[in-house]
């Protein structure tokens, strides 16, 4: 690799290289050690192209989320089945991979601003802005920046916008979706809201048990199916439908609510 190819974002791919293997190692037992990673369609990562591939999943943290599936991407693509075993995969990572991320989360701090540099495309988010309600033109640039992580390699986004659970997905992940007809992968995470805090870099319990499920590529007519309808397919397939809400028990879901409070209130 030269010393001097950067990506189409500007970034230097010798550095990124170096700051996914230490980031890697840093959180490799948050996933494999502190708690237990459970996979599920390792096999499906290793099936699709070098790029046009959009992740759609569930948010339960800021960090913690795009860490583990960074690990399990690519250690999928080194031949795991199903597990993170053996950290030697991350020697040689893939480097087109991105995720979006709100602008304001990914400059509040250093951690977040070398997180930025490995892989984030930030957005400025319409609809919240400093804890507020807000109602915001989409800027064209923030669309065409993740038309141009499409281009380039593969994208993981949260389309809910917020960590919390049972929110609506954001039409704007159809408008991509619509755009740029790329193969669309969704992914259903659990335990990360139990085992770290709101940010995901501090560990709040240990031993939970925690699971990301790939699921097959969804079926979608980009040119007939209308944004409503393509929404709707987002929500069943990462399970954020509300009709799922009728099989969940009562309890939890006040749990889930009440839990979203605290860590409200204690950042």
């Amino acid at each position: 690799m030269s010393l001097f190819k950067k990506n189409p974002f500007g970034h230097a791919l010798f550095l990124k290289l170096w700051l996914i293997r230490i980031a890697g190692l840093l959180t490799h037992r948050r996933f494999k050690g502190f708690n237990d990673l459970q996979i599920h369609g390792s096999e499906i990562i290793r099936a699709l192209p070098e790029k046009n591939v959009l992740f759609v999943s569930n948010h339960q943290t800021y960090f913690a989320d795009v860490a583990a599936m960074l690990h399990v991407f690519n250690a999928s693509l080194k031949g795991r089945d199903d597990n993170i075993k053996n950290v030697g995969y991350l020697w040689n990572p893939k480097l087109n991979i991105y995720f979006v991320a709100a602008k304001e989360t990914m400059k509040d701090g250093l951690l977040p601003k070398i997180l930025a540099y490995a892989g984030s495309v930030s957005i400025e988010r319409t609809w919240r802005e400093k804890g507020k309600e807000v109602n915001k033109q989409v800027k064209m640039s923030d669309v065409s920046n993740i038309t141009k992580a499409l281009n380039d390699g593969w994208v993981i986004t949260f389309p809910q916008g917020t960590t919390k659970p049972w929110k609506p997905i954001r039409r704007g992940t159809a408008h991509i979706i619509k755009q740029n007809k790329p193969v669309v992968v969704p992914i259903v995470i659990d335990g990360f809201r139990r085992s770290f805090d709101k940010k995901g870099i501090r560990i709040k319990k240990r031993g939970i048990l925690q699971s990301i499920e790939i699921k097959p590529p969804l079926d979608i007519d980009y040119e007939n199916e209308t944004m409503d309808q393509i929404v709707e397919k987002l929500e069943y397939a990462i399970e954020q439908h509300s009709s799922f809400l009728k099989v969940i028990p009562r309890t939890e879901i006040q749990s889930e609510e009440e839990l979203n409070k605290e860590r409200e209130w204690r950042y």
